[in-house]
């Protein structure tokens, strides 16, 4: 079994939802120190004037966790959904995705962890990729960062773990070859499609593929992706 893990994101990109289909498990690390200024709140769409900022503000002191972060009531929610609508009406599959996504903005929501984990949902829905993660803090984990992972695998019964691009920074191959965990790091080519408002913008929440791509968007992911890299970083 391969397993992903990776923190609960706003709106996340194309490259989470490209590792979340190649993993037979979808863990989400809902027990990890919030980030401030990073993904878990905010996420970047495509506007007529170029990319911006949707940010979900948020209650947050120093050093809560994500579980202990809640939603700020600043009426964000009409703004988010004024601001998607203006700068996507004109995409060909708006009307599609629409109202599947709306429900975001009209429920209350107190926490940001809760939040992000149903648009993940309604996301992957859309995308056609199977959701059924499982939740970090209902584990027994350490805090250490590599022995953390190690545990989420031997928890869930995993005996691969899908690493992103980025885990040359931090990840021990060495610690994973000694728990008998063989390490797959992602190679994410981002698909380029045809998106409004010239020139293309990679990095922008998957929204943006879906609205313009429609039931062709988990197609390009899984073409414009490399091969997993088998137990070294890049």
């Amino acid at each position: 079994m391969r397993v992903a893990v990776h923190q609960p994101q706003y709106l996340p990109w194309s490259g989470l939802f490209d590792k979340i289909d190649q993993a037979d498990l979808f863990v989400v690390l809902d027990n990890v120190q919030y980030q401030k200024n990073e993904w878990q709140n905010r996420n970047r769409i495509k506007t007529p004037q170029g990319w911006r900022w949707l940010t979900v503000p948020v209650h947050y002191a120093y050093p809560q966790r994500l579980r202990e972060v809640r939603v700020a009531e600043t009426g964000w929610q009409r703004t988010h959904w004024r601001t998607l609508t203006q700068s996507y009406r004109k995409a060909p599959h708006f009307d599609r995705y629409a109202p599947l996504l709306e429900p975001l903005y009209t429920a209350r929501w107190a926490w940001l962890v809760d939040l992000a984990l149903a648009g993940m949902a309604c996301l992957a829905d859309a995308l056609g990729i199977g959701w059924a993660p499982r939740l970090a803090s209902e584990m027994t984990l350490t805090e250490e960062p590599n022995q953390r992972l190690i545990d989420i695998c031997r928890q869930v019964g995993a005996d691969h773990y899908l690493a992103g691009s980025g885990s040359r920074h931090y990840l021990d191959l060495a610690a994973f070859e000694r728990a008998g965990i063989a390490v797959n790091v992602q190679q994410f080519s981002h698909p380029v499609y045809p998106q409004l408002y010239p020139p293309f913008e990679t990095g922008l929440t998957v929204l943006d593929l879906l609205f313009n791509c429609g039931q062709e968007s988990l197609a390009r992911l899984r073409a414009s992706r490399g091969a997993l890299l088998e137990g070294r970083l890049p």
